[in-house]
């Protein structure tokens, strides 16, 4: 059977969305599972087992975009596909896979989209059911009752892990810390600089051969110049500096990585590495970092979790009181038995 997933526009929930492709191509080895993905997310697919192709669209937000989505349904009708998994929620994501007359439409209820849809799942409701199990229900029939979903899994690539150290300057016998210090979300869920800048120093004086590194996109490099300048230390500041898939060797390959609750965290937790990841406005119970090497810190205030992008009390409490010592000391249990060698390629 050929299978189209059509991905989710978030780093995060391309990860989280790996278990429903292990289900499909667990029930189907034989068959085709190809990944309709705009680039910025399409990396993580091509880590992922069992997808076969990438087919790269840019969307542009809050666009209807109709003529590039008929040219599109033009494309993909050639392709000749059984099945499509729709798991944006928005109209305009399931409308290609209606046009190019793909049989079955599988996705949840969503915006509008009674028409697109032809096996419907409903939406999540009040309860906020984890998102690895909002994917990888798409997989069964409405209504039935689902076995626990695994957590995601992306492969390891050795040759692009040692492509990104030979870029860096950096030797393969180099521990690599990572820290993650943005949240494309908003501010509310971002630990501040400082106590990125407190924990970097302690990992420096506790872990002197390792190359501390900073990971994420240009638009947090600002951030990431701060942390480095208070922490006092030697950082490698590649914020805007690398494209998804070197952010994703340089992760897979770390000893360990400190990260808001973003797109980073849970790759870092598809690899398997030990990790801390802080939450503030944001909810562990509905997007963990789905991995036992992973450590939550989370206050769980009264006023958390808000969701909100900037704190509606004005104070922040929910992050300014998790202390740099307590992710440190979390992060060291976390690392307790990788700290002398590189984890295996």
């Amino acid at each position: 059977m050929r299978t189209l997933i059509v991905a989710p526009n978030w780093i995060g929930d391309a990860v989280m969305a790996q278990p429903l492709v292990a289900c499909i191509h667990g029930a189907d080895p034989g068959g085709r599972i190809d990944v309709l993905a705009p680039p910025h997310v399409a990396p993580v697919f091509g880590a992922m087992a069992g997808v076969a192709e990438l087919i790269e669209v840019a969307n542009a937000h809050g666009k209807a975009q109709l003529s590039e989505r008929w040219r599109l349904a033009k494309r993909l009708r050639t392709r000749g596909y059984d099945r499509c998994y729709v798991l944006p929620n928005s109209m305009k994501s399931a409308l290609a896979p209606f046009l190019a007359g793909i049989p079955q439409r599988i996705g949840h209820r969503g915006e509008a989209r009674y028409w697109l849809i032809n096996r419907m799942h409903e939406d999540r409701g009040e309860h906020r059911p984890p998102m690895v199990d909002f994917y990888s229900r798409l997989a069964f029939e409405p209504g039935s009752r689902l076995p626990p979903a695994p957590d995601p899994v992306l492969q390891r690539d050795s040759a692009a892990e040692q492509a990104a150290r030979e870029r860096l300057g950096l030797s393969d016998d180099d521990p690599l810390i990572v820290l993650c210090p943005g949240a494309e979300y908003g501010p509310a869920k971002r630990w501040p600089a400082r106590h990125y800048a407190a924990l970097a120093a302690l990992a420096a004086e506790e872990w002197p051969e390792a190359a501390i590194l900073l990971l994420g996109s240009a638009k947090e490099r600002p951030l990431a110049t701060e942390i480095a300048a208070l922490s006092g230390q030697p950082l490698l500041n590649l914020c805007g500096e690398t494209g998804l898939s070197e952010a994703l060797a340089l992760i897979s390959g770390a000893i360990g990585v400190v990260s808001n609750d973003s797109g980073l965290m849970h790759v870092a937790a598809a690899y398997g590495r030990p990790q801390v990841a802080v939450f503030g406005s944001s909810d562990p119970r509905h997007t963990p970092p789905r991995s036992p090497k992973a450590r939550v810190e989370w206050l769980h205030l009264e006023c958390s979790p808000c969701f909100e992008r900037e704190c509606p009390l004005g104070h922040l409490d929910c992050l300014n009181r998790i202390s740099p010592a307590t992710v440190f000391e979390s992060l060291k249990q976390a690392m307790r038995h990788e700290t002398a060698t590189r984890p295996p390629r």
